[in-house]
């Protein structure tokens, strides 16, 4: 199964303007279908009880992780848009580009006894992932893990974090300065 969707990833991954696109992986049924199986598998007998995903890509990955699971889906909205009710802020640290992003989540819908994993296509610092445990965890919810399609944190945070991906950043293939 994981090593199914590693090459699917693969197979649809691209550099455009010396950014990564996984765009694709969404437009072919099968292969979306083989990435959120893969994405799932690893935390199919965790007991999970909801899936959370950042918007965006976190909200279809997460979404359909949560569908695979057969549990809830809990989105985490960056700052801008309407979210109803009572909330739960983070102010992440820094990512890559050096960039902080204010996360909110609704405080109604994660509890005790809930164990929620994050779904999401790519995890560079962990800053975001970091950011919604923290919250998870006000919340009296407990931390399952993340699961990501690519992987470019360093050692001690994946583990900190309970990562697991499909691919690492380091197996993807170096951008050739042309697209």
């Amino acid at each position: 199964m994981m090593a199914h969707a590693r090459g699917l990833v693969l197979e649809r991954f691209r550099w455009i303007g010396g950014h990564a696109d996984v765009w694709q992986i969404f437009r072919d049924p099968g292969t979306l279908a083989a990435v959120v199986r893969a994405l799932t598998g690893p935390f199919r007998e965790d007991g999970v009880t909801a899936v959370c995903g950042i918007e965006s890509r976190g909200f279809l990955l997460g979404a359909a992780a949560a569908v695979e699971l057969g549990v809830g889906f809990v989105a985490v909205r960056k700052s801008e848009g309407i979210f109803p009710g009572e909330k739960v802020a983070r102010r992440s640290d820094p990512d890559y580009r050096g960039t902080r992003q204010e996360l909110r989540l609704q405080r109604a819908v994660v509890g005790p006894g809930d164990r929620v994993l994050l779904v999401d296509d790519w995890i560079e610092t962990g800053s975001q992932a970091s950011a919604v445990r923290s919250m998870v965890e006000e919340c009296g919810g407990q931390w399952a893990g993340c699961s990501v399609v690519v992987d470019q944190t360093v050692p001690d945070r994946r583990a900190d974090l309970g990562v697991r991906s499909i691919i690492t950043a380091a197996e993807l293939p170096a951008w050739d300065g042309r697209s």
